[in-house]
């Protein structure tokens, strides 16, 4: 079985900033885990944020907190321990949380905490992409994901 690196959240792991997670139904869970080994990751967490926490966006090449508060830091760290994580596990996907500073696949918020979305991915996804090629899909993209060999 190939594996898949996947948002903690998107399992049902109550990691996002609000404490709450964004897990997927159940059916589609059982189709990922029919297919995939799934490796979860959060690199938020995986950077030393803790949750709950402030809300967080990506503005230009920092990520700000809604204090105003410069987190790149952890963003950065965060994002590097998981990309050990995909390493290590010599994965072929991930499925990635839209939106998020970190995992945002298309789009992310505009760092202005008014919900502008821009077509942007987050700081994780950035440097998945510059080091791995693999093939990075949006939990808005798990049909397609499911059709892959």
């Amino acid at each position: 079985m190939k594996k898949l690196l996947i948002s903690a959240c998107l399992l049902g792991e109550a990691c996002r900033y609000d404490g709450k997670s964004k897990g997927l139904d159940l059916s589609v869970l059982e189709a990922l885990k029919n297919k995939f080994i799934l490796i979860p990751i959060c690199p938020e967490v995986m950077g030393g944020l803790s949750t709950p926490r402030l809300s967080n966006e990506r503005k230009e090449d920092k990520v700000i907190r809604s204090d105003q508060k410069d987190v790149t830091r952890f963003f950065h760290l965060g994002a590097f321990r998981a990309l050990n994580i995909a390493l290590e596990n010599e994965v072929t996907y991930a499925l990635l949380k839209e939106k998020s500073p970190s995992c945002g696949v298309h789009q992310i918020y505009d760092g202005t905490f008014t919900k502008t979305l821009i077509p942007r991915e987050g700081i994780f996804t950035e440097l998945l992409k510059k080091k791995l090629d693999i093939k990075i899909f949006s939990e808005l993209e798990i049909e397609e994901l499911l059709k892959m060999d």
